[in-house]
C-alpha cells in the first residue's frame, strides 16, 4: 500500500520547501544539484551524500551530511546509510524527499515515505531504455513517486520529468590544427580504463601538453604530458578550460560538469565485457549525448584523431547555468 500517491511537482514552485536531498556522488549528485532550484529546495534543505571533492565543491554553503561510501549493489552499505537517514528523520521534519540515485535512494526514500514525507525518485538521465535496479526497487515498493527523464519509456507508473540535458546547445568555434588534450577517466573505485588511454595514444595527438587524470588506471608510465591519479576540483576545472579538447568517460557527473563549463567533450564508454564497469549503462548516456548534439560519443576502439578534431571545433551554450563553487 502506498503511503502517498504523488509528489507535488511544479517547474516554478510558488514557495520554497525544506527538502531532504539524497544522492550518490558523481552524476547522481550533479543532476540533483541542477534540479534542486526547480524542486523549490530552500536554504534549510538538507543534503545527504558521500564525502568527496565533488560533493564538497558542489554543496559549498549548503547543509549536508556525509555517509560512508556505498558501492554499486552494496546492500550492507545501504543498510548503514538507512540507519543514518532514520536518525535524521527522527530529529528533523521535511516537506519532501528527493533522490536521483543510486543506492542511497533505496536507503533513504522509503525511510522518509513511511514517516509521511512525500518522496520522489527521479531516474538518472543515463537510463535511456528503462529504470535502473534502484529505480525498479523503489517503483516496486509503491512507497515512492518515480519519474523518468525519457518520455520514450514513460508509463502510468513512471511519469516524465524534464531532462537535465535539454537546456544545453552546441555552438561552432575556431579549431586549432593540433588540439591540446585533457584526458579524464573518472574516479569509480576498482575499475580501470586502459582502452581509452590506449586509443588516445593511438590517435597520435597526445603530446607534452596533454594532461591526464587516471583515477584507478594506475601504473601507466608510457604517457606524455602531466599525469595525475586524482585532481583537486580547481585544478580539474583549470585543465578542462585550458585544453582544446576534453576526452572523458561517459559518466554523467563528469559529463554534466564539462557541459556546465561550456565544453563540448568527447565521451568514451566504459564497457562491462572489458571489465571497465559493472554494466553497460554508459552506452545509453553516450547515445543520448550524441543524438542531442552536445558531445561526440564513441566506444574506445572508435576514438580517432578526426573525432578529437571535430570536438575541438565545438563549444556548449548551457542555457541555464548553475554556479560551481571553487574548492
Amino acid at each position: 500500500m502506498s503511503v502517498h500517491s504523488s509528489y507535488p511537482i511544479d517547474p516554478l514552485p510558488p514557495t520554497q520547501r525544506k527538502l531532504l536531498l539524497v544522492a550518490s556522488t558523481g552524476g547522481h549528485l550533479a543532476q540533483l544539484v541542477r534540479l534542486a532550484p526547480g524542486l523549490g529546495a530552500s536554504q534549510s534543505s538538507l543534503w545527504i551524500t558521500f564525502d568527496s571533492m565533488q560533493s564538497r565543491s558542489l554543496l559549498v554553503g549548503r547543509r549536508r551530511i556525509h555517509v560512508p561510501y556505498v558501492r554499486p549493489r552494496d546492500y550492507v552499505g545501504m543498510m548503514r546509510a538507512a540507519i543514518i537517514v532514520r536518525r535524521v528523520l527522527k530529529h528533523e521534519t521535511f516537506d519532501g524527499a528527493v533522490s536521483t540515485g543510486a543506492g542511497l535512494a533505496v536507503a533513504a526514500l522509503p525511510q522518509a515515505a513511511i514517516r509521511g514525507v512525500p518522496s520522489l525518485y527521479i531516474e538518472s538521465v543515463s537510463r535511456v531504455e528503462g529504470p535502473s535496479l534502484s529505480g525498479r526497487m523503489l517503483a516496486a515498493s509503491r512507497l515512492v513517486s518515480v519519474r523518468t527523464q525519457h518520455p520514450a519509456w514513460a508509463n502510468e507508473r513512471w511519469k516524465t520529468y524534464p531532462s537535465v540535458l535539454s537546456t544545453y546547445q552546441s555552438l561552432r568555434r575556431d579549431a586549432p590544427k593540433r588540439p591540446s588534450l585533457f584526458v579524464t577517466l573518472g574516479t569509480i573505485e576498482g575499475y580501470r580504463f586502459d582502452s581509452l588511454v590506449d586509443a588516445v595514444l593511438a590517435s597520435g595527438l597526445a603530446d607534452e601538453r596533454t594532461v591526464w587524470q587516471l583515477g584507478f588506471t594506475t601504473g601507466r608510465a608510457d604517457l606524455p604530458g602531466d599525469v595525475y591519479q586524482m585532481m583537486p576540483t580547481a585544478r580539474f576545472v583549470t585543465a578542462a578550460l585550458t585544453a582544446d579538447v576534453v576526452i572523458t568517460h561517459a559518466g554523467v557527473g563528469t559529463f554534466m560538469g564539462l557541459l556546465e563549463l561550456g565544453i563540448f567533450p568527447v565521451i568514451v564508454t566504459r564497457r562491462k565485457h572489458r571489465g571497465e564497469h559493472v554494466d553497460d549503462h554508459q552506452m545509453q548516456i553516450a547515445e543520448l549525448a550524441e543524438s542531442l548534439g552536445v558531445a561526440r560519443a564513441v566506444d574506445a576502439p572508435d576514438l580517432t584523431a578526426d573525432v578529437i578534431r571535430f570536438a575541438a571545433s565545438r563549444a556548449i551554450d548551457t542555457g541555464v547555468r548553475i554556479r560551481i563553487p571553487a574548492e
